[in-house]
């Protein structure tokens, strides 16, 4: 490996240790470790490379805490009028696109401007579930068959080599910089703008060293290295690179006809099952879902965007013309079409994905086995590699099967904002969950939050439990269910006016969830955890109209600790409880407060019957519900229980034995209660 490669491996690994939310004396530690393994082998490269990571460690772990969320993109619209050059120059694109491209939009917004807005969430869970996902983001694959247009046309006009290499960087520079300079066309960028002063100086440059100098970006801006677009990015490149070192090494046909076939189908397949096999870790862990079809959708739809890329781009350089850009623009819809189409077929092939949810163990592990096979591709002495690729993979074929020690129950109030996700945990693993949080126009919780928080965990998601049908609770449901197959399903059976609840019956349904009622008296049980079903009943639903009124409520013992569970239920239900409830069954350690704090929950002779020690609240940062109402704080600080609010401590997490507990929030420290 050239050391320019070996440095910039170096760094990003060293900046991935320190960012991660890990102890930073261990992290030195380690990294003492490494230095004393590299001293023993004695090589000066080893040794170089140790310290490099160890002072790329230092950097990361500094700024961990100012980059650990980062904070959400909205689109603004942009008035012309105030618009900076570049800004006007895409606005005159994208109304370019529209008029060029009429039929087909956003899906060359999306291959031109990488401009995902108005494409529709189907067509990209599409993309996604084909294994195509990378077409819809603007990265080497798009930039590069720009400078290949750029550079065929200037052919044609008799341009030295040199000189079309140099004005190809430079069309992508004025391109990059019109998209908004993502990290992977950028990444792209600089590897061409490295091509083309190699040609320029007339010397010649190893593959891997233009990856490593494309992928200078963390070293003045080190938070990128944590960017899933930037991972993908560089380790699909040196997948690709690895991937064709090894078809040259094998590559000895004797027959033309053996030379036609792996040339136009064994050798782009070697490169799609490379690419995709090396990056599946990173999909997995970041998506929650891998593509299997993903190396033959490859193989097909590669070939029509290399045919239909240059089309669009030429469309968009002539749109000042028409007429004669329509014509592109038509041409272009068959090919166009059928990108689309091969990303539907793909997707509604039976199996076409798996859902996963790796712990951070399993990922670890899984980019281990994705690093050796790249080594194993790229290297003449390929055993030693390939056997520790196939040892990571048995590995983790073993750990789901492995036994487990039984470890503590703990209930985790996820931060979904303004919405309710909350996420039980039993001793030996089992989940069960407590609503889904919301959902908007391009997607909702369940995927966002719940999905990977629940997954990176491990264990199985026995159960669902809606406490009502209102967006905020049920919203995510649906992505729940397509990814973590809960066995059963548990409502009030009171449908209210939410479409998303009919939506989340109906993927139960098709995906054999049991759908239960929710009886008051009823009680599941566990792993030794035993859930109470308090309310509502069937007569105390008939005549309601306000779902909320409606919430399911249950009541979680373990041992001597209880966790009560409200819903959003209000005040005339509190009382329905207080009515209907055995004296001392609604007692609880643990109140999880009804109506994200509102002060048509929580009434005084409810809080003085459940005498909470804690009290957690469930409630979006800044909503405009003016949530929790101050009226509420001040009782749960009367009734003497410690508040924690999502907004302000993110998610809070409650572990019990069954005789003590504690509560740790994820932005303050841990409380003990016993």
């Amino acid at each position: 490996m050239p050391v320019i490669a070996l440095a910039v491996a170096a760094w990003d690994l060293g900046l991935l240790a320190g960012f991660a939310n890990t102890s930073g004396a261990a992290l030195y530690l380690a990294a003492l470790c490494c230095l004393g393994v590299a001293a023993a082998y004695r090589s000066p490269r080893l040794v170089g490379a140790t310290l490099l990571a160890t002072a790329a460690l230092a950097t990361g772990h500094s700024s961990r805490a100012a980059s650990a969320r980062l904070a959400s993109t909205h689109t603004v619209a942009v008035d012309p009028r105030n618009a900076g050059a570049l800004e006007r120059i895409r606005l005159h694109a994208e109304r370019a696109v529209d008029a060029t491209f009429p039929r087909d939009a956003a899906l060359v917004r999306a291959l031109t401007l990488a401009d995902t807005r108005d494409l529709p969430r189907a067509t990209r869970d599409e993309f996604a579930a084909a294994g195509l996902s990378h077409f819809l983001a603007i990265a080497g694959l798009h930039v590069g068959l720009l400078v290949l247009l750029v550079e065929s046309l200037l052919a044609m006009t008799s341009v030295s080599r040199r000189a079309s290499s140099v004005t190809g960087f430079v069309v992508v520079v004025a391109y990059v910089a019109m998209i908004g300079f993502p990290i992977a066309a950028v990444r792209a960028a600089i590897m061409l703008g490295a091509r083309a002063a190699s040609r320029f100086i007339q010397r010649p440059t190893s593959p891997w060293s233009l990856l490593a100098i494309g992928s200078l970006q963390p070293v003045w801006n080190p938070t990128v290295v944590t960017q899933i677009s930037y991972q993908l990015s560089v380790a699909g490149v040196a997948a690709l690179i690895a991937a064709n070192s090894l078809v040259k090494r094998l590559s000895h046909p004797r027959t033309r006809r053996e030379i036609g076939l792996r040339k136009h189908f064994v050798r782009p397949l070697a490169f799609t099952t490379i690419a995709s096999a090396a990056t599946s870790p990173l999909v997995a862990w970041s998506f929650g879902r891998v593509s299997l079809v993903a190396p033959l959708t490859n193989l097909v739809a590669a070939p029509i965007l290399a045919a239909v890329q240059p089309m669009l781009f030429m469309g968009l350089a002539l749109a000042w013309l028409h007429p004669v850009a329509r014509l592109v623009g038509d041409a272009a819809h068959p090919l166009l079409a059928a990108l689309a189409g091969i990303a539907h077929a793909a997707a509604a092939s039976p199996h076409a994905a798996v859902y996963v949810q790796p712990s951070p163990v399993e990922t670890g592990i899984g980019c281990f086995a994705a690093a050796c096979l790249i080594t194993a591709c790229a290297a003449r002495h390929w055993q030693r590699p390939a056997v520790s690729c196939a040892a990571a993979v048995a590995l983790l074929v073993w750990l789901p099967l492995a036994p487990t020690r039984p470890g503590l129950t703990e209930l985790h109030v996820l931060d979904v904002g303004q919405g309710d996700a909350i996420a039980l945990r039993t001793p030996h693993g089992h989940w069960i969950l407590f609503d889904a949080g919301g959902a908007w126009a391009s997607g909702d919780e369940g995927r966002a939050m719940v999905v990977p928080y629940i997954g990176r965990r491990g264990g199985k998601l026995d159960g669902f439990v809606l406490s009502h049908p209102h967006t905020d609770h049920v919203g995510g449901a649906g992505s729940v269910f397509d990814a973590l197959h809960p066995t059963w399903f548990l409502d009030a059976a009171f449908a209210g006016p939410a479409g998303m609840y009919r939506a989340a019956l109906r993927i139960a349904e098709r995906d054999g969830v049991t759908w239960r009622r929710a009886h008051p008296g009823d009680s599941i049980a566990v792993d030794g955890v035993t859930l109470e079903i308090l309310a509502p009943d069937s007569a105390w639903t008939s005549h309601l109209v306000d779902p909320n009124l409606a919430s399911v409520v249950v009541r979680v013992r373990v041992g001597r600790v209880s966790m009560l569970l409200t819903g959003d239920a209000e005040a005339a239900e509190e009382r329905w409880l207080l009515e209907h409830t055995p004296a001392g069954g609604l007692r609880a350690d643990i109140l999880k407060v009804g109506h994200h704090g509102s002060n048509t929950s929580s009434s005084a002779d409810f809080l003085a019957a459940v005498a909470p020690s804690v009290a957690v609240i469930s409630v979006g940062v800044h909503n405009h519900y003016g949530l929790p109402d101050a009226p509420v704080l001040r009782a749960l600080a009367a009734a003497g229980a410690r508040t924690y609010r999502t907004d302000q401590a993110g998610t809070v997490v409650v572990r019990t034995d069954g005789r003590t507990f504690s509560v740790a929030a994820e932005r303050e420290g841990p409380a003990v209660r016993r």
